[in-house]
């Protein structure tokens, strides 16, 4: 094995071990914990779990669903418990060496540029809908980002005000703090709030989509989540203009869902615009932890 990535998000922590042809060899995946120290004894405790798989030690990488600010090393997240805390700092105190750390979402976009279904194209985007929205920008191969590494926190834009007046949509606090983000209602959690919003039914994502084939009124919630989402696709092609638009996270699994989004997107973008690609990772939900792998390995042949 050549390097680990762990794919962290709001649900679930998944590492994978990689061999010399990026392939997967093992892979374990635990609940995320909801406390701090919980939280880091758990990585922690991954990270013993590769080495002991490996037998030496190899470049591990982290990728998390959040920010950490260059100046303090602090974490900013949505949906893990870690904001304010230093948790670069104290995973590599608990695990005695340096771990690469990236955000989930830009991991997502390395993944799927590289080795997955952005290969051979030059700018990739990735958008993970999971327990929370973010995404990631990959031109030729490389990640793009800026001073303050903000790019492709895609969750934390507004929803689309005639889509709010429209459908009599909630507004609700975000967990970064702000009021009326389009995470609050496209994200799995989002997804069921939405539902019970519009129609009452208290159900999860899984169980809504359980229901969809055979209830129309759970369809038509589907049909404007998917209206909701291609507002901010079509947002971000005016954008980016990517080549190709990548969905991970849990929410990627649904069947039919980027072929859904292709059909909503094409109705209302532009007329002059020809349509992007929207696949679903080649890596699985959990694409990222490849590109958080890869992160480390590069980060290691060059210090």
């Amino acid at each position: 094995m050549i390097a680990a990535g762990i794919d962290a998000g709001g649900t679930k922590i998944e590492v994978q071990l990689f061999n010399a042809d990026w392939l997967v060899v093992e892979s374990k995946r635990i609940a995320s914990p909801t406390d701090y120290d919980q939280l880091v004894a758990a990585i922690a405790d991954l990270i013993s779990w590769v080495d002991a798989q490996v037998g030496k030690i190899i470049p591990v990488g982290l990728g998390f669903p959040g920010l950490i600010d260059r100046n303090t090393g602090f974490a900013l997240t949505a949906n893990l418990p870690t904001t304010g805390r230093p948790l670069p700092r104290d995973i590599n105190v608990a695990c005695s060496r340096n771990i690469t750390f990236l955000n989930d979402c830009r991991a997502l976009a390395l993944s799927e540029a590289v080795f997955g279904h952005g290969k051979g194209h030059r700018t990739v985007l990735s958008l993970i809908l999971g327990t929370g929205i973010g995404g990631g920008i990959a031109i030729d191969g490389v990640l793009w980002s800026g001073p303050n590494d903000i790019s492709g926190e895609f969750g934390h834009t507004p929803l689309a005000a005639h889509l709010v007046q429209e459908f009599d949509l909630p507004l609700v606090r975000c967990g970064c703090g702000r009021m009326g983000c389009v995470e609050t209602l496209i994200a799995g959690p989002g997804l069921a709030r939405l539902a019970a919003a519009l129609t009452g039914i208290q159900a999860s994502p899984p169980e809504l989509m359980h229901l969809r084939a055979t209830n129309p009124t759970i369809q038509r919630v589907w049909d404007i989540w998917c209206k909701i989402t291609a507002e901010l696709l079509h947002s971000i092609i005016l954008t980016v203009d990517p080549d190709v638009i990548i969905l991970g996270g849990g929410l990627s699994k649904i069947d039919s869902i980027a072929a859904d989004l292709q059909i909503a997107l094409h109705g209302i973008q532009l007329a002059a615009l020809r349509d992007t690609r929207i696949l679903c990772a080649q890596g699985g939900d959990a694409s990222g932890a490849r590109g958080a792998a890869f992160a480390a390995l590069h980060e290691a042949r060059h210090v």
